[in-house]
């Protein structure tokens, strides 16, 4: 397969996935500027899998290719973070899902809740943030969870309503 068909395929795949994959690492990382290097770093190195030549035809040999750059996403915040050797505290800061409102105080309200479920999410342990982000707020579905994390569906479902479960506690912890 030429490279040129190649650059296509991956282009699709960039164009679907890239706003998803952002998402994911800004609520991890809570900064706009390292959300972007890693995001691009994911498929940068997505890409050299690609265009590998033993590679003749890059769809058929990635299977899942948004399980793929999530795995590839997951890995390099770790890495971030273990350059940076820093906690983890999820900003309310340009957040990516907060929608515009002419009514100043329905949007401080927003705010302000969105800022309690941040808070109280960031308290939870990476595997619950992450399920809880993948299926809320990347709407992927339990089976598309399921492939990325290599689980059963019943796994991911525990782990979800496991997940919802310290959420609502963390809430309710910072609504006293």
């Amino acid at each position: 397969m030429s490279n040129n068909k190649k650059r296509k395929i991956f282009s699709k795949i960039y164009d679907k996935y890239v706003e998803r994959i952002y998402r994911f690492v800004f609520l991890k990382v809570s900064s706009r500027e390292v959300a972007e290097d890693l995001t691009a770093e994911t498929f940068l190195k997505a890409w050299e899998v690609y265009r590998k030549p033993q590679f003749s035809n890059p769809a058929s040999q990635i299977e899942n290719p948004q399980a793929f750059l999530y795995k590839i996403a997951k890995n390099l915040i770790i890495d971030h973070y273990r350059q940076k050797s820093r906690f983890k505290i999820i900003s309310t800061e340009h957040a990516e899902f907060i929608p515009a409102s002419e009514n100043l105080e329905q949007k401080m309200d927003l705010d302000l809740n969105m800022l309690r479920v941040r808070t109280a999410l960031s308290q939870l342990k990476d595997d619950y943030q992450e399920v809880v982000i993948w299926h809320y707020l990347n709407e992927l579905s339990i089976s598309e969870i399921a492939k990325i994390l290599e689980k059963s569906e019943n796994a991911v479902r525990v782990t979800l309503s496991r997940a919802l479960e310290k959420l609502r506690g963390e809430l309710e912890r910072l609504e006293d």
